[in-house]
């Protein structure tokens, strides 16, 4: 009787959770992002300041969602990204949470996300006001990331293009390393010396908030999201972009299989 009741709390302590983050969007969007243009002066200190915002912001949401006992978070082992700068952080995404999280962690963060969210009425305000990338035009993304990592944020990007389905192997889309050899190779004129991959290994166990359950199919206990930072030796040499087409098709496609079998052994190691 008392796990049928913990359940069912749980049920509606992730649909308040949830309630919350969506009024929590509009709330910044209608009077903490407008005052904070007011009183800041400058684009790129407006999108600064929104981003410590979010920040703040996601970190409440994360312990709210324990305090309420949907999850458990084991964060410690990727703290470190908060004192990072000009990273490229890639990681596996099992979760709807998973963005949420590491934002928590990284007062500095900047995303790639989906154009869908920038015509979305909870969030559309929060990723125009912060700056966040969108997917939508793929030349000028390549800018747009490259500039940001050039100006020492941190960029979150999953590989995976979406969340991985419970089950399946992980398969990642091309675009991260497309992204990671434009932006850190020797060759593509960063001036950032500090400038890298942090890779980041997500679980969540049981699974939970994936891709093919309903957020309220919680499941049977109170899930554990782990997030990790793990070393790498993922930074791309040389990129020659004065390739043709298939000779660059080429270089993408080789670097995207070894950042998806770095992955897929991280996972089994931690598994096995």
């Amino acid at each position: 009787m008392l796990n049928y009741f913990n359940h069912l709390w749980r049920i509606v302590a992730t649909g308040f959770c949830f309630a919350c983050f969506g009024i929590g969007g509009i709330f910044l969007t209608v009077f903490v992002f407008p005052l904070q243009k007011l009183f800041i002066k400058g684009k790129a200190k407006q999108k600064q300041v929104a981003r410590k915002t979010v920040h703040y912001t996601f970190k409440f949401f994360i312990g709210l969602m324990a305090f309420t006992g949907i999850f458990s978070f084991d964060l410690v082992r990727a703290r470190k990204l908060s004192e990072m700068n000009s990273q490229l952080v890639l990681a596996n995404h099992p979760s709807l949470i998973d963005v949420v999280v590491l934002i928590s962690i990284i007062p500095n963060a900047d995303c790639v996300v989906k154009a869908h969210l920038f015509t979305n009425p909870f969030l559309r305000g929060v990723v125009k006001s912060t700056g966040y990338i969108s997917n939508a035009d793929p030349e000028g993304l390549l800018v747009d990331c490259k500039k940001s990592i050039a100006a020492g944020n941190n960029l979150i990007i999953f590989p995976e293009g979406t969340r991985t389905t419970p089950g399946q192997n992980i398969k990642f889309q091309r675009g991260a390393a497309n992204i990671a050899l434009r932006c850190l190779s020797e060759d593509s004129q960063l001036t950032k010396q500090e400038s890298g991959i942090s890779t980041v290994l997500i679980q969540v166990k049981p699974t939970t908030l994936t891709k093919s359950e309903p957020w309220y199919k919680v499941p049977a206990y109170k899930a554990q999201f782990s997030a990790e930072l793990i070393d790498n030796s993922l930074e791309p040499s040389n990129f020659e972009s004065s390739c043709d087409s298939k000779n660059i098709s080429k270089q993408v496609r080789h670097y995207n299989q070894t950042l998806q079998d770095f992955f897929v052994e991280a996972l089994s190691n931690t598994n096995s």
